[in-house]
């Protein structure tokens, strides 16, 4: 029989431990399948902190190859946790992989993630069988009237749906995943962002919800405004009202004052992120340099020299593999014809089917995502394609080539956007 797990050592959910317990996000669920109109998963930019963002998308089967590297620079990780960028349970088969692998080697870790709560029911007995000890569910309202002013649209399967109808479906899943995660056992925090104007008079509304579900904690999250969303003109919350919530919330059900807004690749102490310090590491898994069976990589260019073209334009791709300590070009590959859907981009990653990396200048969500999901990352880069390349296969630093796009008037602390 397993020994029970030490549930105080979560930092996000214990005050107390935050200063001596870490935890590391491993950002491997890509895909979403609500749209949040404060949320936009485009943005990379070391300084800035929020869930959504992520420098790499890590290959489940890389998991295990991460954490390690991890441990040896921060020995004080209690959890494991998934939080995107996307939403872990809109990419199911990845997070459950992703957790499967961990457990294998680190059983005693605690296990987290957060969700908006659309696709967690059918999943909720096979996290409790992993492991899972905490989970966070994202719930801005328990008014689907209130919810439609807040979500874009809900996917689920390929039926999209939008308005109250959609806050009406996400609503009921949610309510279902609280239900389920405290009838396993499993430590729920409600996760609720004041938006001014839109649902701060309701919020201690669904503070009473949640401690009828019997939610263990909730969080009430400042807006954050964020660039090419429908909320980015609003207003942050004062901090009379962020205070003003929770005290009144606190009436009701705990309250976390002490969140740190992480980024989906967040690693260390909540009071001493360490991210950019395993950036490199994180890339450089992400990028495939351990590729293994899949040991080439596949450019997007247009006259042959430069990473010059968007994924989507490309008729052909260069194919390169290592030599010695440089690396060549061996061929040419043919993209699939141009149409609608996902099928395309399948049929692109049978033609890449032994290349771990592909560069090209831009790319779109839904070919990131599919590409993702036959183990083959896209890096967004400008450069020449033999030093691109021969820096992948020498393990260097290839994030040095990606294309980033800011925000206008960005705030960091000085330590360069890369």
């Amino acid at each position: 029989m397993s020994k029970a797990k030490d549930r105080s050592q979560h930092p996000c959910f214990n005050k107390s431990s935050s200063g001596s317990c870490g935890r590391v996000h491993l950002p491997v669920a890509p895909g979403c399948n609500i749209q949040c109109n404060y949320c936009n998963r485009k943005y990379d930019c070391v300084n800035e902190s929020r869930p959504g963002v992520t420098s790499a998308i890590l290959p489940p089967d890389r998991a295990v190859e991460y954490l390690d590297e991890v441990l040896k620079k921060e020995p004080r990780i209690t959890v494991v946790g998934i939080a995107g960028p996307g939403d872990p349970m809109a990419e199911a088969k990845r997070t459950l992989e992703t957790i499967e692998r961990i457990n294998a080697k680190y059983p005693n870790m605690l296990y987290c993630l957060s969700s908006n709560g659309l696709a967690l029911p059918e999943h909720v007995d096979r996290l409790a069988e992993l492991g899972v000890t905490h989970v966070t569910v994202t719930m801005n309202a328990v008014d689907p009237e209130i919810g439609a002013k807040i979500y874009s649209w809900v996917r689920v399967g390929k039926v999209v749906y939008r308005g109250v109808e959609g806050a009406k479906i996400l609503l009921e899943r949610q309510l279902e995943s609280i239900r389920l995660l405290k009838a396993k056992g499993i430590t729920v925090k409600v996760n609720s962002i004041i938006i001014p104007g839109v649902n701060d008079h309701h919020l201690i509304e669904v503070a009473k919800v949640a401690a009828s579900l019997g939610a263990d904690i909730q969080n009430l999250i400042p807006l954050h405004p964020t660039a090419d969303t429908p909320f980015a003109e609003m207003e942050e919350p004062s901090k009379e009202l962020i205070h003003e919530l929770r005290a009144k919330g606190g009436e009701l059900v705990p309250q976390m004052t002490h969140c740190k807004r992480c980024r989906a690749d967040a690693v260390g102490l909540l009071c001493s992120d360490r991210s950019s310090e395993l950036i490199t590491t994180l890339n450089n898994l992400a990028c495939g340099s351990k590729a293994g069976a899949n040991p080439y990589v596949a450019v997007a260019t247009r006259e042959g020299m430069l990473v010059n073209m968007h994924l989507g334009e490309a008729l052909n791709f260069q194919i390169w593999a290592p030599q010695g300590k440089s690396a060549r070009m061996i061929e040419e590959r043919q993209a699939p014809e141009v149409g609608c859907g996902p099928e395309r981009w399948h049929k692109l990653a049978e033609v890449l089917h032994d290349c771990s990396l592909v560069l090209a200048e831009a790319v779109g969500k839904q070919p990131l995502q599919v590409l993702g999901e036959h183990g083959i990352t896209v890096l967004e880069c400008t450069g020449l394609i033999a030093d691109i390349v021969t820096e992948h296969y020498q393990g260097g630093d290839v994030m040095r080539y990606k294309i980033r796009t800011h925000k206008a008037g960005c705030a960091g602390m000085g330590g360069g956007c890369g």
